[in-house]
């Protein structure tokens, strides 16, 4: 049995350790706030871009095919795959999860025959994916706390040119949507090209419901291919070429964001159950020592006994 010296070194040993994941589980609460209200102020912006986008592709019609991003290419032979993870660790398996969701990925795409382009964001990705023999063609870093639109530009920027540029001939994105503190969900996404379903494609039931009660959504849901009641100035190519890579970047932002709330999360419920852990470990070893001190005392008092019955 351990003496009860070394028991209060490990009670006090724990005791540290809890002090310093209940201060990062306190930290982290607070910077999910925070994340939480960037999410919110996106959407409206991200839903408004969405139904710009969709509008100006119904009315280019045909000749939204001429936008290269819209556009797909003749022969698919190797897809980039950006990977959004963090800077930092301490967060359960949310860094996990989505290394595993890119090398079953990587695997799928090798039976189809394709080869893989590997872009990553987050230092865990990116020493993950290097450590496994995967070569990157993009990484970025150092901004995974508090994402700024710059940043998804930067990326976004990376991945336009290679796909325009004929290097790549489709963009996947793996991360991390947030749900609640408690869960996060792995989504993949198709980047590029953007297909007809992500810009012109059904809207979900409550936008459905909003656009069809405005005045002329009769008239264009009954003309066969919707086209949006809107006179542009320029033509709506123009608008399209200059709208795409905006919702591009706000793609990438928006997954940004989504992760950094999600690690925050993840982070917090990891400390939080790190401190009632060592709260259990700091209650065994409190019995524990006890124990020993009770087996002391116990020592103690059959040697004043022998003792006594000897001077007798």
């Amino acid at each position: 049995m351990a003496s009860q010296r070394d028991v209060k070194n490990k009670i006090a040993s724990v005791k540290n350790i809890q002090k310093i994941t209940r201060a990062m589980e306190m930290v982290a609460a607070a910077r999910l706030r925070r994340a939480e209200m960037r999410i919110e102020a996106l959407r409206p912006y991200a839903d408004a871009l969405r139904r710009m986008t969709r509008q100006a592709s119904q009315a280019a019609g045909s000749e939204g095919q001429r936008v290269a991003l819209l556009a797909e290419h003749e022969r698919l032979e190797r897809v980039a795959v950006l990977l959004i993870t963090g800077d930092r660790g301490l967060a359960g398996g949310f860094n996990s999860q989505i290394i595993r969701a890119a090398i079953r990925l990587g695997g799928e795409l090798s039976e189809q025959g394709l080869q893989s382009s590997w872009y990553v964001s987050g230092r865990r990705g990116a020493s993950s994916m290097s450590f496994r023999g995967y070569e990157l063609s993009g990484t970025y870093t150092g901004f995974s706390d508090r994402p700024a639109h710059a940043d998804a530009r930067a990326i976004a920027g990376d991945l336009i040119a290679s796909y325009v540029d004929g290097h790549v001939d489709r963009v996947e994105i793996i991360y991390n949507t947030y749900i609640s503190p408690l869960t996060q969900r792995v989504t993949q996404e198709r980047l590029l090209p953007l297909s007809q379903a992500t810009i012109t494609g059904e809207d979900t039931p409550e936008q459905g419901a909003d656009e069809a009660s405005r005045p002329g959504a009769e008239e264009q849901a009954s003309g066969g291919s919707a086209r949006a009641a809107v006179e542009y100035e320029p033509d709506p190519e123009k608008i399209l070429r200059r709208l795409v890579p905006d919702y591009v970047e706000l793609s990438i932002y928006r997954a940004l964001v989504e992760s950094t709330a999600g690690f925050f999360g993840a982070q917090m419920t990891a400390m939080r159950s790190a401190s009632e852990n060592a709260g259990e470990i700091i209650t065994d070893y409190t019995l524990q020592m006890n124990r020993a001190r009770q087996a002391e005392i116990t020592q103690e008092i059959m040697e004043v006994v022998a003792g006594a019955e000897g001077l007798s």
